[in-house]
């Protein structure tokens, strides 16, 4: 997946959770470029890998938690050789920052809002607290805070839910990154004030071009917002591709199950599509494709071979055997043709694309 507009690029990562004595494969060899100014979308079923993945691009793995193997090559840098807070200094939050999902987890419930967003610019940017401040209030206005001049000063529990997610936002800019890793930062806010934030963070990723990852369970927030997808099963990405790609010319099992358990699709009858069976336990090896217990398309190569990552295009791949040449030619569910119009239908009513949560 190499690409010459590359920010960071993953080779062979491998993550590993030392769990009562027990050693859990969270991440599996996942090799990824990131393409700079675009905005990549990570979807998968929970435990799919993708919050552990992206928070080893920080540092910020649990105590358990190691990398080893692999590497992430940033600036000319391999994260993966950074082992204390010093080392991450000059990267966490300054070069890739961070908005999590739950605001109230990242915010400091006995500091005003405005100090603790010009902390980070004191320390950051090296300003003055009254130059800190003014960039704090522009910030605040920035992300649509009300009376920012008025606001600095209140606490966090004097902020809506969705007020505190744009603070978190302000928060997370004022560094100016390079990157933004939005970690599911709208699934504990109503309808309305989701498609708010998300229209934010793109709007905002324009105007300071930084590049975002956005982690999400949720189909409708990748149709909106996503430029690339990587579709995460059992600690791999199993298909890479662009938007249009993967929504209308998906090539992988699962990702077919999971654009078939769409809301939008379902049956006559009003049966929704689920995909069957449970993700594979990561404190075992794994042989084969990882999927295959759980797909009608697999193959007697899917238990005894991992497949590798075969190229569709220069922007589109996926790990299946089913795109080996002599593999038997089969056609992705029913259900998926014509998904262009159908999702263009809901568009045209203002509606969304739908969560697979």
């Amino acid at each position: 997946m190499e690409n010459n507009n590359t920010i960071l690029s993953v080779k062979d990562l491998q993550v590993e959770f030392t769990v009562r004595d027990r050693k859990l494969k969270a991440i599996r060899n996942i090799s990824m470029d990131l393409r700079e100014g675009r905005v990549l979308a990570l979807v998968g079923e929970s435990g799919s890998g993708k919050s552990v993945f992206t928070k080893t691009f920080t540092g910020m793995l649990d105590d358990n938690g190691e990398i080893t193997n692999g590497e992430i090559i940033f600036e000319g840098q391999d994260l993966t050789k950074f082992k204390t807070d010093k080392d991450w200094l000059g990267v966490r939050g300054k070069k890739i920052a961070t908005v999590f999902q739950d605001p109230m987890t990242s915010l400091n419930p006995v500091r005003t809002i405005g100090y603790q967003i010009s902390e980070v610019i004191i320390k950051h940017q090296e300003k003055s607290k009254a130059e800190a401040k003014k960039i704090a209030i522009e910030l605040m206005k920035r992300v649509g805070i009300p009376n920012p001049e008025k606001r600095y000063d209140e606490y966090p529990h004097m902020y809506s839910g969705g007020m505190r997610q744009r603070i978190v936002i302000a928060i997370a800019l004022a560094c100016r990154p390079r990157i933004l890793i939005c970690d599911e930062p709208t699934t504990a806010l109503d309808v309305t004030i989701q498609a708010q934030i998300i229209q934010l963070i793109k709007d905002l990723s324009v105007e300071y071009g930084f590049t975002t990852i956005y982690i999400t369970h949720d189909l409708g927030v990748v149709a909106k917002v996503a430029d690339d997808v990587a579709v995460m099963y059992a600690g791999q990405i199993v298909e890479y591709g662009t938007s249009e790609e993967i929504f209308y010319d998906p090539r992988h099992p699962y990702t077919w199950g999971l654009l078939s358990s769409l809301p939008q699709l379902e049956e006559e009858d009003g049966e929704l599509h689920a995909i069957k069976g449970t993700p594979p336990s990561l404190f075992e090896e794994i042989k084969g494709d990882a999927f295959a217990l759980r797909s009608d398309y697999a193959m007697k190569i899917d238990f005894e071979l991992e497949p590798p990552m075969f190229k569709v295009s220069d922007t589109h791949y996926a790990k299946t055997w089913l795109l080996h040449e002599n593999a038997p030619k089969v056609e992705k569910p029913a259900i998926l043709n014509n998904l262009h119009e159908k999702m263009q239908r809901i568009t045209s009513k203002g509606g969304t694309y739908g969560s697979t949560k």
